[in-house]
């Protein structure tokens, strides 16, 4: 299952991604398998020459215990010392930001982030445009075949 932020591909244009571990608690994980995540208004920040996410909703879970997670906390990326050094480096340019893609479930959670820059309103339209003009060239095709 994914989880995605579908607003980020629309607002930002994003420049590089990077596919990092998560640190999570057992109810945490539970929950994510189960979709009740979401990745909207998550951001990344550093500290302390470590990466983390910001912002991103993970659901109680109804059959832990009383010892339940936090819903939005802070919590650690696990990437390699290089990976990091990439990131802080590609981060520094002026209007880049790094944020949360999607949420990768499989044996183990993974979150994809992207070093991304904001677009304007007119380069939003432009792209809207451009999937307008797909989707109809796509429809004459199938049509005619």
């Amino acid at each position: 299952m994914k989880i995605t932020n579908r607003k980020a591909y629309h607002e930002y244009t994003i420049l590089k991604d990077f596919v990092a571990g998560i640190q999570l608690v057992g109810s945490e994980v539970k929950s994510i398998r189960n979709g009740n995540a979401s990745l909207q208004d998550s951001y990344c920040l550093l500290l302390n020459n470590e990466i983390y996410i910001r912002g991103l909703y993970i659901a109680k879970n109804k059959m832990s215990s009383s010892n339940n997670h936090e819903e939005k906390r802070d919590r650690k990326l696990l990437l390699t010392k290089k990976e990091i050094k990439n990131i802080i480096k590609d981060s520094q340019i002026t209007g880049t930001t790094i944020i949360a893609l999607e949420v990768i479930t499989g044996n183990k959670i993974k979150i994809k982030i992207g070093i991304a820059k904001g677009k304007k309103l007119w380069d939003r339209r432009e792209d809207s445009k451009k999937k307008d003009t797909k989707r109809e060239i796509k429809r004459d095709l199938d049509i005619n075949i």
